[in-house]
């Protein structure tokens, strides 16, 4: 091991789980548009879906805990006159989603309450929208709402213009005209800037409300399309790409930096385009392909991306999305879940896990999620005001009680033991004679295994306190005991009551004084450690310690030295014993040796008189 470094991350063992075919969403016809788009969106109570119908376009929604096949025929949202290109959901609203068409339209649409895809009714009612974005003169391929402000909505079109959209009002507060077709587009995570990739190859960011590109930069240098996502909260963007060899490439730039940092980064020479998805809480970057049924992801440091590892599958996908992080499995230790059709007629969750055995929260893998109020309204933004939205501790999800919201900037505290205090010395007016030794039975001579455990014991009674704090070993594997399943809530939007888990009776959790996180500077995965209240025994003898005497010292120094001699008694006779029996072993290989000579000596004879009854056979035959 001298040399190797290995880097320390909590997400360095994070891995994919497929879901089994019976819990995917089946029977589904999903869209088979050429039109670059994702095809999936997905929030913590729906997924949307591109699909293929006829007379005009339509996409479907399907409740999250609606799993299994679907019914033949399942109510539609249509409304369009053609294929439907792309659709998002309102981060603020879970019931409220957004679609772009060829048509040229923009469609808002409302999820009705109590949806869902199973009834007994026997016809079958279609959604209609609820209000309609007319602007665009070419067709829509791209939607997307504003993370931090109220019923803000981006369409990227082909009539080569990007519009701001207050979905309220109806109307585009502000039209960018970009030189060529959109192939991708981002916010920033306060919602001021928004950064595009196009069929000219170029990387732009822009300041949307001065209606202007700021950074302009030339991208990957590859003729297929190019994506852009930006990394939430940093000041950076990730792109991804191919080369003029047609090699797949990720890059990593700086608003304002004409080169990506580091250069590109070659991934490998697969034809299908990489979609990425960045998840703010953990850092990590998802790299989707395709055509290619694989996912690679990196964690983001220090300016570089680390790889991590790849979720492989056999299954090949079109359409790729990851839920928010308020939506995920706490209780599971999932740090992020994804969903990908797989032969254009169902859709798989894959969820991708830290392995962790203890099954307390996580809080270093758990940041606190963006949460579901805006951070401005729809008339502050368009006025210039910048934020970015509240977040809501997911600890308070994990407890089965209602989201608790923290500030947007909040770190969740690490939380340390105090150390015990010993007990102050109580000063005596008049030393006490100390009782004589009482004289006891001998006791049996106690085993290797004893002497160790004893030595080990009472080395740790004089250990340095700050030695337990300065473990950087710490394994994220530790098993410590289960504590009672709470059932997991899903964090919906405003306009609906938070259901609220049932949460374990009295007693059920640890004490502050049983059970703490703690953590070493060098490793933020949290342990638990026992700290056991002290003895009536223990606190005499660390009185006893303190004072100026020092003769408990003494005597256990005496009983280390006592047990000491003991066992170096025990190792004496053990050695004799394996001496003995060395010798015993050499004096059976020696026999062994000899038998081995008189066999092969044996052997000989034999053959000589074979021979010579042979030649007495020849000669009686001839």
């Amino acid at each position: 091991m001298a040399g190797r470094f290995v880097r320390a991350s909590k997400y360095r063992h994070v891995f994919g789980k497929p879901t089994k075919k019976e819990f995917c969403y089946d029977n589904l016809h999903i869209s088979r548009n050429a039109w670059d788009t994702n095809l999936l969106k997905v929030n913590p109570e729906y997924i949307s879906v591109n699909w293929e119908s006829s007379g005009g376009g339509a996409f479907a929604v399907i409740p999250v805990n609606e799993r299994g096949k679907l019914p033949d025929q399942i109510p539609l949202f249509r409304g369009h006159t053609a294929a439907v290109l792309d659709t998002d959901w309102n981060p603020f609203n879970d019931r409220i989603i957004a679609s772009a068409s060829d048509d040229g339209k923009v469609f808002i649409w409302e999820v009705p309450q109590g949806f869902t895809l199973h009834t007994d009714a026997e016809e079958i009612v279609d959604v209609a929208p609820v209000s309609k974005l007319g602007g665009h003169s070419r067709k829509v391929g791209h939607v997307l709402f504003n993370p931090a402000a109220e019923n803000i909505l981006a369409s990227s079109s082909g009539d080569q213009t990007i519009k701001l959209w207050d979905i309220g009002t109806g109307q585009a507060g502000h039209t960018l005209k970009h030189p060529e077709i959109v192939q991708s587009l981002s916010w920033s995570a306060n919602g001021a800037m928004l950064v595009t990739t196009s069929r000219d190859k170029k990387l732009r960011v822009w300041d949307v409300r001065q209606e202007k590109p700021v950074h302009e930069h030339p991208g990957h240098e590859g003729a297929k399309n190019s994506r852009a996502v930006w990394l939430g909260e940093h000041n950076r963007i990730a792109t991804t790409g191919f080369s003029r060899m047609s090699e797949r490439q990720i890059g990593l730039w700086e608003p304002g930096r004409v080169a990506p940092i580091g250069g590109f980064t070659s991934l490998d020479s697969i034809s299908g385009v990489c979609m990425p998805f960045w998840d703010d809480g953990s850092n990590c970057l998802y790299l989707a392909g395709k055509g290619d049924g694989n996912i690679r992801y990196f964690e983001y440091q220090n300016d570089k991306f680390e790889f991590l590892s790849e979720y492989k599958s056999a299954d090949p996908q079109r359409g790729v999305a990851f839920v928010p992080r308020r939506g995920i499995n706490v209780h599971e230790n999932e740090v992020m879940r994804g969903y990908k059709t797989v032969n254009d007629t169902y859709i798989e969750p894959i969820s991708f896990t830290v392995p962790r055995r203890a099954e307390t929260f996580q809080s270093d893998i758990f940041p606190p999620a963006t949460g579901v109020k805006p951070a401005m309204s729809a008339k502050e933004w368009f006025d210039g005001k910048e934020g970015v939205p509240n977040k809501i501790d997911l600890e308070s999800i994990y407890d089965g009680t209602a989201p608790v919201e923290v500030a947007s900037d909040y770190k969740p505290p690490f939380a340390i033991p105090a150390p015990t205090p010993a007990p102050a010395p109580v000063a005596s007016p008049k030393k006490e004679p100390e009782p004589a030794p009482v004289a006891r039975a001998p006791a049996p001579a106690p085993s290797v295994a004893d002497q160790k455990s004893s030595i080990s014991a009472m080395a740790n009674k004089f250990q340095d306190d700050d030695e337990s704090g300065n473990d950087t070993e710490t394994s994220s594997f530790e098993e410590i005991a289960r504590p009672p399943q709470r059932q997991s809530i899903i964090i919906k939007s405003p306009n609906k009551p938070f259901p609220i888990a049932t949460t374990p009776p009295p007693g059920t959790k640890h004490s502050p004084s049983q059970v703490s996180p703690v953590r070493s500077p060098g490793n933020t995965t949290p342990s638990v450690k026992h700290t056991p209240t002290p003895s009536a025994a223990t606190t005499a003898a660390a009185a006893a310690a303190a004072t100026p005497s020092g003769t408990p010292i003494d005597v256990s120094l005496e009983q280390i030295k006592h047990l000491l001699v003991q066992q170096a008694v025990i190792i004496s006779s053990q050695s004799e014993k394996i001496t003995s029996q060395t010798g015993i072993i050499q004096r059976l290989a020696s026999d062994v040796e000899t038998l081995k000579k008189r066999v092969e000596a044996g052997s000989q004879e034999q053959s000589e008189r074979i021979r010579q009854l042979e030649l007495e056979l020849e000669e009686a035959r001839s």
